[in-house]
């Protein structure tokens, strides 16, 4: 099903990645750029739970003082190389 769109100063855009050969068409790289669009917004919602949950956390008292988890993180890591001799 053919339909048109208006693309503006980005049918210069379209025009040269065809014409470079990165692209067989211009439906391709359309098809590529919603593709990325689509992949971004699954990210960014995927971002937006994540960052729910942590605020979650917070609200209900799940939380740990910065310092503590970092001297953890050290005092683990620390270990590490010295049993790899680093």
């Amino acid at each position: 099903m053919a339909q048109s769109v208006e693309l503006g100063n980005l049918e210069s855009v379209l025009n040269r990645l065809v014409e470079s050969g990165r692209y067989n068409s211009k439906s391709e790289v359309l098809r590529e750029g919603i593709r990325l669009v689509d992949e971004r917004e699954r990210r960014l919602e995927a971002l937006d739970a994540a960052l729910a949950r942590g605020l979650a956390d917070v609200e209900a008292g799940r939380v740990r003082p910065i310092q503590d988890v970092f001297d953890e993180l050290k005092a683990r890591y620390t270990k590490m190389a010295e049993e790899r001799g680093l």
